[in-house]
């Protein structure tokens, strides 16, 4: 199957069914959701992995009481740096190295670059970049669990500071950005599973466009 046809099959789950993914379909999402591409490479993010149920009530509470939380097989959770520092591009970048056989230097003076671009922006942007990056990633996940037969539902409907607070992110340099709950639709009680995928028009979503149209 392709991944158009994966992509047509799956959907934002409303209703799952507590029915447990394989652990080696969990490794394969998570692993695509490694190997996504971020910007220089610094992957400013990584994901938590959350199936104990206790955890999973509280986190419905913050999450604006969405069942597919609880009733999900995995939750994934991604978190995103709050800011850039030398130190943190210097780790990437040094680590990048190491396992190509390369001095550390050859980064040198990419990573000044970039430092110099991001640090007068303030720590802001650096966390709204950072958050944009694991965006990426999420979109890989969803991608990779359609192609699992693995039902997702992406979710930006959680108050932040709350489930920081709740999983101690606080003095992590990390903040919660997105929840990716991973399981298996519940047919009989889900509205949204037999009604028709509908996205915009191709001719009005792709527009080709040259210089020439711009004059």
């Amino acid at each position: 199957m392709s991944l158009i046809d994966d992509l047509k099959w799956r959907y934002a789950t409303k209703k799952m069914n507590g029915t447990k993914v394989p652990q080696e379909k969990i490794d394969y999402i998570l692993e695509a959701t490694r190997l996504s591409p971020s910007s220089s490479g610094l992957q400013p993010y990584k994901v938590l992995v959350i199936s104990d149920k206790a955890l999973l009530e509280k986190i419905k509470d913050i999450a604006w009481n969405q069942n597919q939380v609880i009733d999900c097989s995995h939750l994934l959770v991604f978190v995103a740096w709050d800011k850039y520092t030398n130190e943190r591009v210097s780790e990437v970048f040094n680590y990048t190295m190491d396992q190509r056989g390369l001095p550390h230097s050859n980064m040198d003076d990419y990573k000044a670059n970039i430092l110099s671009i991001y640090e007068p922006l303030g720590q802001e942007w650096h966390a709204h970049h950072a958050s944009k990056q694991s965006y990426i990633a999420f979109a890989m996940a969803i991608a990779a669990a359609a192609e699992q037969k693995v039902d997702t539902t992406p979710m930006e409907g959680f108050l932040n500071e709350k489930l920081d607070e709740l999983l101690q992110l606080e003095g992590t340099g990390y903040k919660s950005t997105l929840l990716l709950p991973l399981g298996y639709r519940e047919d009989e009680n889900d509205w949204l599973v037999n009604m028709k995928k509908v996205r915009t028009p191709k001719e009005d979503f792709i527009t080709e466009v040259s210089l020439e149209d711009l004059k």
